[in-house]
C-alpha cells in the first residue's frame, strides 16, 4: 500500500538530499542511494511506499555524470570507458565513507539514533550498498540491492564474514542488458560467502524493479 509522504529539498554539510521525516519518535532510518545519472528524486519511486515510520534520507552523489545527473564515483578520474560502468572499490570507497558521515551529522542534528540504518539502492546505488554493507557491518540493519553488483575489490573483506546474521535483499530483472542478471547471481553468492541472509527476487523486467521485486522490498523492510 502506498503511504502518504511528504519530503523536503535541503542542503546540509555541502550535501544536497530530499528527506521525510518520520511520523513516529525514535525512527529507523533508511538511506536511498540513486544510481549514475540520477539525483536526490530518483528513488521516491520506491521511498514513496515505505512505512511512514522511517526516516528517510536520499542524498544527491557528489560528481556529475553525463548527459546529466550526478555519480557516486568521479567521472574525471574513473571514465566508465575503462570499467564499462562496473567500478571497483577505490573508485567508490570515498562516496562511501561520505555517506556514514552524513548519515551521523544529519541525524544527530535531529537528536535521532542512527547507529544501526537500513540502505537500499538502484544500480551504481545497489553497488554502494554493497560497499557500505560490507565496509561498515556494524553500522548497517538491512540491505537492499536493485539491479546492482558487488564492486570488484572486496574479497579479502568477504572473507571475513562481515554480514554474519545480516539481512540482504537482492532484486533483479532477467531483461537487464544494462546490469546482466549473472551479475545478481555473483552478488546472491558473494553476498552468502560473507554471511548474509539472503532474499533474492527476480523479475521479467529490463533494467527497473519489477512488481514483485517492489512487493516483497516492500515486505523485507517492514519487520
Amino acid at each position: 500500500m502506498q503511504t502518504a509522504t511528504k519530503t523536503e529539498l535541503i542542503t546540509f554539510n555541502n550535501w544536497t538530499l530530499r528527506v521525510r521525516q518520520s511520523t513516529i519518535e525514535n525512527p529507523k532510518v533508511l538511506l536511498m542511494i540513486h544510481g549514475i545519472t540520477g539525483d536526490e528524486n530518483s528513488m521516491w519511486v520506491f521511498g514513496r511506499k515505505f512505512s511512514p515510520s522511517y526516516l528517510i534520507l536520499s542524498p544527491r552523489a557528489p560528481f556529475p555524470a553525463q548527459p546529466f545527473g550526478y555519480s557516486w564515483r568521479d567521472l574525471s578520474k574513473h571514465p566508465l570507458q575503462t570499467d564499462f560502468g562496473m567500478p571497483a572499490l577505490h573508485m567508490l570507497e570515498s562516496s562511501a565513507e561520505a555517506l556514514i558521515r552524513l548519515v551521523d551529522e544529519y541525524c544527530a542534528s535531529l537528536k535521532v539514533e542512527a547507529h544501526q540504518v537500513d540502505v537500499v539502492g538502484f544500480s551504481q546505488g545497489a553497488a554502494m550498498v554493497s560497499i557500505v554493507g560490507l565496509m561498515y557491518p556494524n553500522r548497517i540493519r538491512k540491505m537492499g540491492v536493485l539491479a546492482g553488483f558487488v564492486p570488484s575489490g572486496l574479497d579479502d573483506v568477504i572473507a571475513q564474514k562481515p554480514l554474519s546474521n545480516k539481512k540482504v535483499f537482492v532484486a533483479h530483472g532477467t531483461k537487464d542488458e544494462t546490469v546482466k542478471i549473472e551479475r545478481a547471481h555473483e552478488a546472491v553468492k558473494l553476498f552468502e560467502q560473507a554471511g548474509a541472509d539472503v532474499k533474492f527476487v527476480e523479475d521479467e523486467v529490463g533494467h527497473k524493479l519489477g512488481s514483485n521485486g517492489m512487493k516483497a522490498l516492500e515486505e523485507f523492510l517492514e519487520y
